[in-house]
């Protein structure tokens, strides 16, 4: 079969954005961009609030708090054994799919280790019981599973469990304004209903390219961990457009999705500490300039979003409270003075999100002279 045009990095980056609805800010149901963009990383609690709030038109976070409260959202480990927000039916269905990834996440030999010897679906079964009574922290878990096999690390007999159960932590973790540790039970006790007896990894690769697209193999399984994607890729083929980047490499999309000219406009938006939008690729060059890296310090504990610029992550954000709620920006190379406006108008708006109480400064420095 032919393989179609060659599209430019900045033809990528623009069809990325227009799946990620990082062009204009849309009026959406906030679960139906939630499915839409495949879940929602979200490691850090308040990320998926900043992430909704650059894609959605008045977005308020009493509406995804209200989701979760209430049961139709969830958080609990998927793609990458991270940590992501997904709608109640998508957790059913990906988690399934996923089982691979975090059982191989699991199976270090420190944990075959501490566990071998015993039968893993008792530990499973015991976690089970212990989470379905009521929901709690891993730490108890592992407590309580010790006092079955008090010989055994209680760490890793918690771990045992929140990887290999389909473990998700509940409310108020995660809700708008409200805190608290992460408290765990599974997935289908909280729900109600059954996880998927017949997930669809078709459909969970369609989805991907729905959203992530144009993408190579490498892309869908650098996005899932998910490996031997090609068999699935290949038989969706027949269905599929395919192009190539600049360097050659296969793509494969949506007939139908959204592929806008390499030159539309992109406005300046905030991206919380992890979005999906960079980290949905095994090549990272659609999204993030050359120079964005060097504003990183390995082993850096402080925690960072992204900017992106003209469609490009090419800065960094961190809130900082002390007499003013000060957002600061970084950038990895010189800004305009109407993108330096941009960023400064768009973190002024930001800032009304997240500390609308305080007084707002806003800094843009640039990391290079």
């Amino acid at each position: 079969m032919m393989t179609g045009a060659t599209l430019s990095r900045r033809a990528l980056n623009r069809a990325l954005l227009a799946r990620q609805l990082l062009l204009r800010r849309r009026r959406m149901p906030v679960t139906d961009v939630i499915e839409h963009l495949v879940g929602m990383q979200a490691q850090e609690p308040p990320d998926p609030y900043v992430a909704l709030w650059s894609r959605l038109d008045r977005f308020q976070p009493v509406q995804l708090g209200r989701l979760i409260s209430e049961r139709h959202a969830v958080r609990g480990g998927l793609m990458r054994a991270t940590i992501h927000l997904v709608t109640a039916r998508d957790c059913l269905a990906f988690r399934p799919l996923v089982q691979p990834v975090l059982k191989r996440t699991w199976s270090t030999p420190e944990r075959r280790r501490d566990t071998d010897g015993i039968d893993v679906a008792e530990i499973l079964s015991t976690a089970r019981a212990i989470v379905e009574e009521q929901p709690r922290p891993r730490a108890e878990i592992g407590r309580l599973l010790s006092e079955r096999w008090p010989d055994r690390p209680a760490k890793s007999l918690a771990d045992t469990a929140a990887f290999l159960l389909p473990m998700i932590q509940v409310p108020p973790r995660g809700v708008w304004g409200e805190s608290g540790q992460a408290t765990l039970t599974t997935a289908d006790s909280w729900l109600g209903r059954p996880l998927d007896a017949s997930p669809s990894i078709d459909d969970l690769v369609l989805r991907y390219l729905g959203a992530f697209g144009p993408a190579s193999v490498m892309d869908v399984q650098a996005w899932c961990a998910l490996t031997r994607l090609r068999e699935v890729v290949e038989r969706l083929r027949p269905g599929l457009r395919t192009f190539r980047d600049e360097n050659g490499k296969e793509l494969f999309d949506l007939p139908d999705a959204p592929r806008p000219s390499s030159d539309t406009p992109a406005p300046v938006r905030f991206l919380p500490e992890y979005d999906n939008i960079l980290l949905g690729h095994a090549d990272r060059s659609r999204i993030a300039t050359a120079d964005y890296g060097s504003l990183f310090v390995s082993g850096e504990m402080r925690s960072f979003g992204s900017v992106l610029v003209d469609g490009f992550a090419r800065a960094r954000w961190r809130l900082r409270r002390d007499e003013k709620a000060t957002v600061t920006v970084e950038s990895a190379g010189r800004l305009s003075r109407p993108e330096t406006t941009a960023i400064t108008d768009e973190a002024g708006r930001l800032l009304a999100l997240l500390a609308p109480a305080d007084a707002h400064d806003v800094q843009v420095r640039s990391s290079r002279a």
